[in-house]
């Protein structure tokens, strides 16, 4: 019998061959549902003993195609976040989102004095996947200004999803649009706060750096048989070793979250997650770099899933707030009683 991250893979074997098309595509969709109905996305719940076989299913994901993990990765947190705080908003089976962008021009409004259901009003941006999930977790604003966490089903009236304002070539079928709510009808998840105050919510922006790190590790296997075809290249090994390298300290530094993870599930694991993001979107950079450096124009031309994922990667790894993560960091670094940079 095949172990669920074989299954997995053999699932989304098809998807990742298929050539490129200039439209949204049902074949997403299609393979999103495959992978629920066969319970692929019951991936292991973060610190529950098991966070690296958790970001391994989802790096595979990134492997494929960067589309489809961002729908993959938004279910998957959605379920462990409702895990998280105890809540089965709906019975009927669907596929989740999460929105949590809160631009200060578009901000919803959760009214209901603290009973279920509430109601939404206002404009949600960045929702990925709208036009294809089937409910939403998203923050909204209450009564008192607090952050309120609240559960939504697009199929109702009161919600008009957007047509435009994605304009990216990567990322395309994603289509990250505004969403409108009008006395939408929504539940309630968690108290008001606790989306940003609890254990996961870092613990999930680690797994983002799994995709990341999946994504880029396809790249770097195209240059990998490359080098193996090829007749002798000075210059291109130059350039797999500097991929290997970056490579194996990414893989380092996520095997090393996720056991201090595993073994400190309730802790502010912000410090050691923004740790991680840094060090693999470094090595995600440079394995794009040297990669493109290596095999020139062919794969990005003749090749559509390299073609697929070389647009993809830059726009998703853009997740990352550059500097201002980078600065973050820093702060957390000199606010500590130590640097932890001994061996």
């Amino acid at each position: 019998m095949q172990e669920p991250l074989e299954r997995l893979e053999s699932a989304l074997s098809d998807f990742a061959r298929r050539p490129n098309a200039s439209c949204l595509e049902q074949a997403l969709q299609h393979t999103l549902h495959t992978c629920l109905q066969q319970g692929l996305d019951q991936l292991p719940l973060p610190g529950a003993g098991q966070t690296l076989l958790r970001w391994q299913r989802l790096a595979a994901v990134a492997s494929v195609d960067l589309s489809l993990l961002k729908l993959f990765e938004g279910h998957t947190d959605a379920l462990a976040i409702l895990a998280e705080l105890g809540s089965q908003p709906f019975s009927s089976p669907g596929l989740w989102a999460v929105w949590a962008a809160e631009p200060p021009a578009a901000r919803v409004q959760v009214t209901g004095q603290g009973t279920d259901p509430v109601h939404l009003n206002g404009t949600k941006a960045w929702c990925s996947g709208a036009q294809q999930v089937d409910y939403a977790l998203l923050t909204a604003w209450d009564e008192h200004a607090q952050p309120q966490l609240v559960a939504v089903t697009l199929h109702q009236p009161g919600v008009r999803v957007g047509q435009h304002g994605w304009q990216a070539v990567g990322m395309a079928r994603t289509a990250s649009v505004d969403v409108q709510f009008e006395h939408a009808v929504g539940l309630r998840v968690g108290a008001p706060g606790e989306y940003l105050s609890r254990p996961g919510f870092w613990q999930g922006g680690a797994g983002i750096a799994a995709a990341w790190y999946g994504a880029a590790m396809a790249l770097a296997r195209a240059l990998l048989e490359h080098r193996r075809q090829a007749r002798p290249d000075a210059h291109a090994d130059a350039h797999l070793g500097a991929v290997d390298a970056a490579l194996c300290g990414a893989a380092a530094s996520l095997r090393e979250c996720a056991a201090w993870i595993d073994a400190h599930p309730r802790d502010d694991a912000r410090l050691a997650v923004q740790r991680l993001r840094a060090q693999v979107e470094s090595a995600v950079e440079q394995v794009c770099r040297h990669v493109g450096r290596a095999l020139g124009a062919t794969p990005y031309c003749r090749d559509a899933h390299f073609a697929r994922l070389a647009a993809d990667l830059p726009v998703f790894i853009r997740q990352s707030h550059a500097e201002r993560d980078l600065a973050q960091l820093g702060q957390l670094v000199s606010a500590g009683s130590t640097a932890a940079w001994s061996l």
